[in-house]
Formats: C-alpha cells, structure tokens, sequence
C-alpha cells in the first residue's frame, strides 16, 4: 500500500519574503530556513491571492480566490466568531476524508478562534483576544476548552504542534502551524535576538522613501517613525524566532523518524513593508489600499527527501491557490468537482516533468475593490469603480515610485493586463462574493494569460 506524505505546513503571519535568508538577505539570521530550503525547492516568485490576513488564510486553505468564498479584508477576531468557510471544502477536511489525522496549532483568523474548526482532529488556536501580544497571559482554544497559558505565544504554540507531531498513530498527519511573531506590535520580542539586530546596519531596508500613492493607514502610522529602527530589529528578532520554531519542529519529526516521509513547506499568508516605501504594514498600510511588491511576495519553500530534489530553485509566478492544488494532489485528497479552481498543481515543477502547457507568465491578485495583473515587466493595478489606478514598469522602476497609468507609450500593455484581469475575475469569481459586487465583466481569451 502507498504510504501518503505526512504533511508539515508553517504560515507565518506577515513574514515578507525580503526578510528570509533563502531568498538573499543576509543580515537576518535563519539557519533552519536556510538548511530546509537547502533540502528542497525555492520558489523564488511566490505570491499571495491577497495582501491581509483573513482572505489570504481562506484562498490557501480553499484554494478559492477572495470572489469566489467572499472574504475580503480581515476578520476582528475579539467580534466576528462567524463559521465563514462554512459551504467550503477545506484543506483540512479534504485531507481527513482522504486518511489523514489533522491538526492546526496557532492562529485561525478565518472565523472563530475559540472553537474547533471543521476538519481538524486537533485544536489548539491562540483564541480571540486582540491584539495579539507576543509576551503575556491569554486565552487559548484547547480542543474547544479556553485555557490561560503565559510565555511568548509562537513558544506555546510550537510546544502543541510538537505535540501533535509526536503522537504514535498509523494514520499520515496534516498540521498547519500558524505562528505570529512577524506581526505588529513590532516591540516585546526576545532580548537576545533584539539585541543581535540594534548594533547591525540592516541595509536590505530602503531608506528615503516615500509613498506618493495616497496616505497612510492606521497600521503604518502606528509606528514612531522616531524609532523605526527599533522596530525594524524587532522584526528581524521576530523572524529568528520564528526560524528557531521551525528548527525545534523540524527536530521533533526528526525524533518520531518520519522526516524522510515529510513534505514541509514553510510560506506567509503576505508580505510586509517595514520602512519600504516610507509605510509599515501590507495591502492596508495605506489608502488607498496597495500592491507593492513588499505586500505581495511571500516566501514559499518546499522539502520532501526522495522527491523533491534538494538545492533546486524555481523562477515561475506561483501563489497559494496552487500551494492548495499541490498538497491536495500530495494527500490524494479528492476535490470538489462543482468549483472551478484557478490554481494549479506544483508538483509538475517540483518533479521537473514536462507539462501540456507553459506555466502562466502573469499573477493575478485582490483585495476588496482593488484588483491587480502582474506580468514579469509590468503591474496593473485598478480600483473600481473610479479608481486611482496604476501601471507600474517593474524592470525600469523596481520600486514602483513611477505610474506609467497616462503614459501613451504604455497604452498597450495596460490594456492587455486589463483584458487578462477582466477574464480572470469573470471566471474566478461568484455571484455576491465579487470584490466589486458582482459586476457583470467581458469574457477574453484566457490563453493569453499563459504568454505575457
């Protein structure tokens, strides 16, 4: 009998890919990412479907985009407790209808956190009390019993995942660690780590720059611009803990003898702009919303021993309506039939086998009106109904500092990305769950998205 994968999936919250060693930053410290990316594959171009937490947490676990289970913007967890994946198959309940002991250890934030989930045999979320300090005493879910725990959060969530992961049973597991740390406050991070970052010059970060888009949001403007650097060393402290968690859990799989029948993929649920551009925060740091680059592009590594070949790095735009696809196809989980899915299957690219058709050249994203096509030269980004909208030249002005929007020499390739974008949302899209509520959009030609 084949033996199905165990199944170890990390999503940090608002962990940039900027900030990762495997993606060449090399003043923030992550040894462990480093060894995993080592053993696998980086997939160099990863997005998200959506920069804010709640929708982009519900496309990776759906495999739907925001206008298709209707999610589009964050859930305040201390007063929405809503079952709002309720008519969803999830990745979860997929994989256990398919053999597979499931199990979330952190945050949720797709509905309510002190409560089970459907599709998860066990529970152990951070609850509902908001903001989400990194230090302190709070209310977590223990399989549906609120219990008060004190110690830095991601530290008692990695102890229940590893847990989780140590339970002698036959069956493969599924458990999706949702750790925090990279989230804001960007302040009560472990001394030791801080202090590594306050003496280094963090030159990965832009300074000078502004945003000349529109204003900034509430999250940007929470920080003291007066101790931004602080805050910038939190971060990093931030992702080294997050990096030793990884470490910890990769070492309990290690211990139980599963790590060479383990597909571990480590990914954010977006990115994070930490003094790019002048904003802190992602899509909603400013209004109106964005999609810079630092908002989008999250890091996605994926490490199975055997079958994935280690030391590989991948070019293509992927995102995690295909990180969805591809470890369903890994738990031979059956999908619904009746949804049509906009992602596609990793596997072929990891496997390296050749496919019917080229991988698609342009990224499609969301969040709530706004609405993007991104191609390896240029992005458009449009707001309905009356915009602002911009075009950016990615290759003449990687900082997006330009709109190319009135430029009559970009006429061409702003109307081709609009054409894309119309048919993408047209056909990924449901009735009442639009980003811009339903609006009746032309059908194109899809086959051109493959060739941009």
């Amino acid at each position: 009998m084949k033996r199905l994968p165990n199944i170890l999936l990390f999503l940090t919250d608002d962990h940039g890919q900027w900030a990762c060693g495997p993606y060449g930053n090399r003043e923030v410290s992550t040894p462990n990412l480093d060894r995993l990316a080592a053993s696998g594959v980086v997939m160099e171009n990863a997005f998200t479907p959506t920069p804010v937490c709640s929708p982009a947490r519900a496309s990776l676990l759906t495999g739907l985009t925001p206008s298709q289970h209707g999610i589009h913007d964050y859930i305040a967890m201390a007063f929405d407790r809503s079952s709002w994946l309720a008519a969803e198959q999830t990745l979860p309940q997929l994989l256990q209808k398919a053999g597979y002991r499931t199990g979330l250890a952190g945050k949720w934030h797709i509905g309510n956190e002190d409560a089970p989930a459907t599709g998860f045999d066990s529970w152990f979320s951070v609850g509902s009390a908001y903001p989400l300090y990194h230090k302190g005493t709070r209310e977590y879910c223990n399989q549906g019993r609120m219990e008060s725990i004190s110690g830095y959060t991601d530290d008692i969530i990695a102890e229940q995942a590893s847990r989780f992961v140590s339970v002698a049973d036959d069956r493969p597991f599924f458990l999706l660690v949702s750790l925090t740390a990279t989230h804001g406050p960007w302040k009560g991070h472990l001394e030791r780590l801080v202090s590594q970052y306050r003496a280094d010059p963090l030159s990965g970060i832009p300074t000078g720059e502004s945003y000349p888009f529109g204003e900034q949001a509430l999250e940007s403007l929470s920080v003291d611009r007066r101790h931004e650097r602080e805050a910038q060393a939190q971060y990093y402290a931030a992702v080294s803990h997050i990096d030793e968690i990884v470490g910890r859990l990769l070492k309990a799989v290690e211990e139980t003898g599963k790590s060479n029948s383990t597909l571990v993929v480590y990914t954010s649920d977006h990115g994070l702009n930490c003094g790019h551009h002048g904003i802190w925060g992602k899509g909603n740091a400013t209004l109106p919303l964005n999609m810079l680059e630092e908002s989008i592009r999250v890091p996605l590594l994926l490490s199975w021993p055997g079958v994935v070949k280690a030391k590989t790095r991948r070019g293509e735009m992927v995102n995690h309506l295909d990180l969805f696809q591809t470890l369903a196809e890994a738990g031979e989980a059956r999908l619904p039939t009746y949804t049509d899915f906009a992602g596609k299957s990793l596997l072929p690219l990891l496997l390296e086998q050749e496919e019917d058709r080229p991988w698609r050249n342009v990224q499609f994203g969301e969040y709530g009106t706004v609405r993007m096509a991104r191609s390896q030269k240029y992005k458009l980004v449009r707001r309905h109904p009356n915009g602002p909208d911009e075009l950016f030249d990615l290759d003449a002005d990687p900082r997006e500092s330009r709109n190319f929007i009135d430029s009559y020499t970009h006429v061409p390739a702003a109307g081709q990305l609009s054409r894309l974008m119309d048919n993408y949302f047209h056909r990924y899209s449901r009735p009442g769950k639009s980003g811009t509520l339903g609006s009746a959009l032309p059908q194109h030609n899809m086959t051109e998205a493959w060739r941009v």
